[in-house]
């Protein structure tokens, strides 16, 4: 088969697939509930059913991506176990217990005149997600967009291919049992990339675009998609210590915020720290930090209070690491730590560690992120643990979505206009 051939069975492809989308889009929209919950539990439990089958397939991709010797977050983003296929089961029926956001009134007025007006939610409509490695958005991505009302097609990457099939099946298996289209949700099956380039141009059957990946994947989408994009960039998290911090809070802070989990966006990647604390409080954080096995790249100042800190270079301070390294700034006060987080802060998620109120009230005023925090750590950056289920990812666009992309964010408005004979003069 020619080049040419190939795109063009790969453009046909992606025309069925659209086209199978917006008929399935428009029985999702009018979905009873009880029909979405039962297809989300009723998936869950065959995820975990099948979980033998899903493990066999993920085998079979992690040894694809060890082959290809891809980096440490990456692949930790890639294994599945029976923990995290348990989580991602728990997480589809997390979705299920949530509220039902379609046909919500949130706002509603009378008119001197008569008329009631009222605002109510309703689904976006197709919504094409693109993601690498991660073989469990599969299943929240999924999950997220039929209880919204919303078909889905997703294309996930190459490196999590057979798991993300093995998944989908479970998906399809729950949409057949609650009587629902399979179309639903749809993966896309092919690693061809020039299918991504396709949903890109989509225009006319896929309402919104969210990329979740690196930095050349949302650049890439955000160049040439011809559909509205919701996407977050690099999670360049902060912890700033404050001077009236507390100790003891700080370094156990600041040890989950970096090595609970590195692979995750809200892993920090960035201390800054008062000068007037610093020489108490560094030494201890490098000690705890080192013991733990990561590394700390820092400016002059923190480099003189510990031989173990490395020179940190112009690109650390704006770095996503995702890996078990951090850079450490010491600054003089609040006004200096927020200048340094607004110049090289990718707006995701920065948290303040301090016992002055005033302080912290200052920081979540004038730090211009999607989350913030304080005295807490980044990692609470997810959906899940904002109550919402699960996500999508986390928006740092200012524009319709921001923070975590839920249930609710997945959803637009319209208003209905209740009338009884009204004329306008």
């Amino acid at each position: 088969m020619s080049v040419a051939e190939a795109c063009d069975d790969i453009h046909d492809l992606m025309l069925e697939i659209g086209a199978a989308a917006q008929n399935a889009a428009r029985v999702l929209a009018h979905a009873a509930t009880d029909a979405k919950n039962h297809a989300l539990r009723a998936a869950a439990q065959n995820l975990r059913d099948s979980r033998q089958t899903v493990l066999e397939a993920n085998a079979l991709d992690v040894a694809g991506a060890d082959a290809k010797d891809i980096s440490k977050p990456l692949r930790d983003r890639l294994v599945l176990d029976d923990q995290r296929i348990d989580a991602i089961a728990a997480g589809l029926e997390a979705i299920a217990d949530l509220p039902d956001p379609v046909g919500a009134i949130f706002w509603e007025t009378e008119r001197p005149n008569g008329l009631r007006i009222e605002r109510v939610r309703v689904p976006l409509g197709v919504i094409g997600i693109i993601y690498e490695s991660r073989p469990n958005v599969t299943a929240d991505a999924g999950a997220l967009c039929l209880k919204s009302g919303n078909a889905a097609i997703l294309r996930g990457g190459s490196e999590s291919f057979q798991s993300s099939q093995a998944i989908m099946a479970c998906l399809h298996a729950g949409l057949l049992a609650a009587g629902l289209p399979a179309a639903a949700i749809q993966l896309v099956p092919t690693r061809d990339r020039s299918a991504v380039g396709e949903m890109l141009t989509m225009s006319e059957t896929i309402n919104i675009i969210v990329p979740r990946g690196g930095r050349s994947l949302i650049e890439r989408v955000q160049k040439e998609s011809r559909v509205p994009v919701i996407a977050h960039l690099d999670g360049n998290c902060h912890v700033y210590i404050h001077e009236a911090a507390d100790a003891d809070d700080a370094v156990a802070i600041v040890h989950n915020a970096k090595m609970r989990r590195l692979s995750i966006c809200g892993a920090a990647e960035s201390l800054v720290i008062d000068k007037e604390i610093a020489s108490t409080i560094v030494p201890r954080l490098i000690e705890d930090l080192s013991l733990a096995g990561c590394e700390i790249r820092g400016d002059a100042a923190a480099q003189a209070m510990d031989s173990r800190v490395v020179a940190a270079s112009d690109a650390d301070w704006s770095a996503e690491y995702l890996d078990a390294v951090i850079s450490l700034r010491i600054v003089d006060g609040v006004d200096d730590a927020i200048a340094h987080i607004e110049r090289y802060g990718s707006h995701h998620t920065d948290s303040i560690l301090t016992e002055d109120q005033a302080a912290a009230t200052r920081f979540l005023a004038e730090v211009d992120s999607a989350i913030v925090l304080h005295n807490a750590s980044t990692q609470f950056a997810d959906g899940g643990e904002f109550g919402m289920g699960a996500e999508i990812g986390i928006s740092t666009d200012r524009l319709h979505a921001r923070g975590p992309v839920g249930l609710e964010q997945l959803t637009t408005y319209k208003y209905r206009v209740h009338g009884t004979g009204q004329v306008r003069p």
